[in-house]
């Protein structure tokens, strides 16, 4: 029985990876910061804290795991975390990694990461990239887009914003794309790169590719809404999201994100390794979707 470590097993991502390794017969262990002992899963992992501050302490959960899941990051900069600190922190992450012996790290990225990046979502991302191919380790990269699924908070959003108010904001033309990739898929992806001792960095994109309005007009339909997608500045629409997110005490769209999408970074030239539908996966899910906001503040800051 082969132990790995995932970070963030109580996240998103780092949840159904986790799944996945469990129903393949493996033991895994976490280093969280948001500890859940209520929830099921904690009964099934061994957890430990993801407290940069004592890298002796993560060596210590490391030691003896084959395989380093990491999904640790920022969607952006709030109070003293900031990209640069998200780094550093991956940084000592790697560097822990190395020493407690792990044989493969398998890191979630995002399509076209790199450290020259004018975003410092993107550069950041770029600069985790070259930290773990400096590690010596052998690794797997992994380059999502878009990433849905029932615990999304982005395309939950659409569709929030879609039900509550008759006019929904476009930035820019929407005519730029983006390729979603299912939570499965890429926890999938992920476990399967696992087994591997090659250094590689891959795109993992779904099947289809939409542009922003087309995807915002695909959850509209299957929520049997009809708002006026109204094409805005994209600077008109980050001062919007922010003036609604005063209300909401939420982040709902950040610059980085805005600017990423109009720059068509969100989509692959290389051939798509997910295979499920995001629009059957919309109408599947499309009398919960939306139903409730979704807090990137609340989930991972309070």
């Amino acid at each position: 029985m082969t132990t790995h470590v995932v970070t963030g097993a109580f996240s998103y991502t780092g949840k159904y990876i986790a799944r996945r390794l469990l129903a393949d017969g493996h033991t895994v262990r976490t280093l969280t910061g948001h500890p859940r002992p209520h929830d099921p899963l904690s009964r099934e992992v061994q957890t430990f804290p993801l407290d940069f501050a004592h890298p002796k302490a993560l060596v210590e959960a490391l030691r003896g795991a084959d395989t380093l899941f990491n999904t640790y990051w920022i969607r952006f900069a709030r109070g003293r975390v900031t990209f640069a600190t998200a780094v550093a922190n991956s940084r000592t992450l790697m560097e822990a990694a190395v020493e407690a012996g792990v044989r493969r790290i398998v890191h979630v990225s995002i399509t076209n990461a790199s450290s020259a990046s004018p975003l410092p979502y993107f550069r950041g991302k770029g600069l985790v990239e070259e930290a773990i191919a400096a590690s010596g380790l052998s690794y797997a990269v992994l380059r999502p887009t878009l990433i849905f699924g029932a615990e999304d908070i982005l395309l939950n959003n659409i569709a929030w914003s879609v039900r509550r108010f008759p006019i929904v904001p476009i930035p820019g033309d929407g005519a730029y794309s983006l390729q979603p990739i299912s939570v499965e898929d890429l926890a999938s992806l992920a476990v399967e790169a696992a087994t591997g001792d090659d250094r590689v960095v891959m795109d993992t994109v779904g099947p289809e590719r939409y542009t922003y309005e087309g995807l915002v007009r695909l959850v509209a339909d299957a929520l049997g809404k009809r708002p006026w997608l109204l094409k805005v500045p994209a600077e008109a629409a980050l001062d919007l999201s922010r003036f609604l997110g005063v209300f909401l005490r939420d982040t709902m769209l950040t610059r980085d994100e805005v600017k990423g999408l109009t720059a068509n970074l969100l989509v692959s030239d290389e051939a798509p390794l997910g295979t499920a539908s995001l629009r059957a996966w919309v109408a599947e899910h499309a009398d919960a979707l939306g139903r409730r906001y979704a807090s990137e503040v609340a989930r991972h800051y309070r």
